[in-house]
């Protein structure tokens, strides 16, 4: 696999809740809080796509589509992009308990539509937060819409910013918190920057010069006492602003940092993904963040590492490897069946660790330091995306459809 190839694979896909999402929702990549893990029961442990067993309901997508679906308010709200340039892009909102088609928003890209093959401009997962939901697409072009379909507002970034880029694939998600819409628009370019955009009207309320280099790491937002901190990580570096002002608060700088596995929370640490799994205790404003443990057994490659009931679990080859939160001690590791590659981030609910592999290989494992394959089905068609959970159900993105799986009563 050359370098390039590497580089794209996407981020594809106790709680800090950081919206005022219903528990039942899944509104941004990797669910609530960057979480991964959903209070969702009754999930299904076997499932078969063929002959519809658990299968609630199966939905085709227009075009081609490597985001993550995300759910909100009994709605399913996904991205695609159509057209041998993939220029042009949709928005498709389903209802969650039948899967009907309820509405599908077009627009024209309006920033470049070159990439690799294995992604699409239709990469980055939408985030929703009070009824709005915000869709990125990898040309730079950015849609407020409202649970009706209706357009609020659109801002094309590369308009705004004529030298963003990115030759093989932009595929960092925004996240929504409180009136604000995160949006990290690292790239080669000239004008490489993260920023915070008004919820209602798209327009800055701060933007922060970055690096230039690609990035396909999703920000994270870190509630504290007076306020919250959003969290961008780069190659080699974890960078906290605050969410209001985006004023910086603080840095932690460690070489194994990668620009493809997202930060997520971890019982008041943070853990930042790449050739190792680090756990970082956050500094106060201008302090020094600090290294709690670091484990190179559980480097994340381009998937984003799971927190379940005390545990760190990481997708490493053919291996499911996990440690305990508090040490990184490691357990022992689960070798998976199946060809891999896995691009997928893993999720958890009701006991149960889902893992989805490239080829469709769909594997329930139950957690713990000695971790065990519950099933193994079939997807049927290519997996990139992180799954969603929500409504009682496991929602898959699998080639051109979205299936909702369910438990039959």
């Amino acid at each position: 696999m050359n370098y390039l190839h590497k580089l794209i694979l996407l981020i594809t896909c106790p709680l800090f809740l950081v919206s005022s999402a219903q528990a039942a929702d899944w509104p941004q990549f990797r669910g609530p809080g960057a979480t991964a893990v959903s209070e969702e029961t009754g999930l299904p442990t076997a499932w078969n796509v063929k002959d519809g067993t658990n299968v609630r309901w199966k939905a085709e997508l227009p075009g081609r589509g490597v985001s993550c679906p995300v759910v909100a308010g009994g709605k399913v709200y996904v991205t695609s992009c159509t057209g041998y340039r993939q220029d042009r892009l949709h928005v498709v909102c389903l209802d969650a308990a039948s899967g009907k088609k309820l509405w599908e928003r077009q627009l024209w890209a309006t920033g470049s539509t070159n990439c690799h093959p294995k992604t699409s401009m239709a990469a980055p997962t939408p985030a929703v937060e009070g009824g709005y939901v915000y869709a990125l697409f990898a040309t730079g072009d950015l849609a407020c819409l409202d649970a009706g379909g209706n357009l609020l507002w659109y801002r094309s970034l590369v308009r705004d910013y004529p030298t963003i880029t990115n030759q093989v694939g932009m595929a960092a998600s925004p996240v929504a918190w409180k009136g604000l819409v995160f949006v990290p628009m690292e790239n080669p370019g000239d004008q490489s920057f993260v920023a915070a955009l008004d919820a209602k009207t798209g327009r800055n309320r701060w933007k922060q010069d970055r690096g230039r280099d690609m990035n396909y790491v999703t920000p994270l937002v870190l509630p504290r006492a007076d306020g919250a901190d959003v969290l961008f990580q780069s190659k080699g570096e974890l960078t906290a602003y605050d969410a209001e002002t985006g004023s910086q608060r603080w840095t932690f700088r460690d070489a194994a940092l990668s620009i493809v596995s997202s930060p997520l929370p971890a019982d008041g640490a943070v853990l930042a993904g790449g050739g190792e799994v680090v756990a970082v205790r956050p500094a106060p404003e201008n302090g020094t963040a600090e290294a709690l443990w670091k484990s190179a057994r559980l480097r994340s490659g381009y998937t984003t590492p799971l927190v379940y009931r005390k545990r760190v679990y990481a997708l490493v080859g053919n291996f499911l490897n996990s440690a305990d939160l508090a040490d990184g001690k490691p357990g022992e590791p689960l070798r998976l069946p199946g060809k891999g590659p896995y691009w997928a981030s893993p999720v958890a609910a009701d006991g149960k660790i889902y893992v989805l592999a490239e080829d469709g290989t769909a594997l329930v494992i139950k957690p713990g330091a000695k971790p065990e394959l519950l099933a193994n089905n079939a997807m049927a068609d290519e997996v990139v995306a992180t799954p969603a959970v929500a409504d009682g159900a496991l929602f898959v993105r699998a080639g051109g459809n979205l299936y909702c799986l369910a438990e039959k009563k």
